[in-house]
């Protein structure tokens, strides 16, 4: 028989929605940049800018440097990182926007070529960590009136890839841009398997 006194923990992700992350659409890019703007919340549109160009998961975005992607005092068109996870380098383009948001942030905050882009604000990391970041990006979709539940780092991954997919349906296009190894790994990161078989299904007729 079981103990009154017994106690029952409830589950970490209970309420939570599991599995993948929902990119943004459109207009919720454009509601966050422009709220950004108006708060001249100078880092964060940067932060925003970069994430949504660059694609690259959250351990790589927060320990991008200055030099990663400028050119002396100009930031760079395009860029290479490495990954943490593949160990494999990814290129990303970085356009006109994002580009002039970044180089404000820079000289706003004074920072050098060896410095982290996105510097913590704790003591304890040289950079933004992954959880900081995800609760940046929480308060985002929030502040516009999104569940924040239905979003997250990869959010800011997926966002440009799924835009680019639905326009081209190029997956290799996109298999380079996430630098992902296989192509399977892309059709199951942008989770279009299904979505794609109903589409046709609803198109053609018998």
């Amino acid at each position: 028989m079981e103990s009154d006194n017994v106690v029952h923990h409830e589950p970490w992700n209970k309420g939570k929605l599991t599995g993948q992350k929902a990119p943004l659409k459109l207009k919720d890019i454009w509601a966050i940049r422009v709220r950004l703007q108006l708060t001249e919340h100078i880092r964060d549109l940067a932060l925003f800018n970069l994430a949504i160009d660059c694609k690259l998961r959250a351990c790589d975005l927060v320990k991008i440097k200055v030099r990663d992607i400028s050119h002396g005092d100009r930031i760079a068109s395009r860029a290479i990182v490495m990954q943490q996870k593949t160990k494999r380098p990814v290129q990303f383009e970085i356009t006109e926007p994002t580009r002039d948001a970044v180089s404000k942030w820079i000289q706003a905050d004074g920072l050098t070529s060896e410095d982290f882009l996105f510097h913590s604000r704790l003591n304890t990391s040289p950079h933004l960590s992954t959880r900081q970041y995800a609760r940046i990006v929480h308060k985002w979709v929030s502040d516009i009136g999104l569940d924040s539940a239905n979003y997250g780092t990869h959010t800011m991954r997926r966002t440009k890839v799924s835009l680019i997919y639905r326009r081209t349906k190029n997956l290799r296009a996109v298999q380079l841009l996430l630098g992902h190894g296989k192509l399977e790994s892309t059709v199951r990161y942008l989770g279009i398997e299904v979505d794609d078989a109903l589409e046709m299904a609803e198109q053609t007729e018998v």
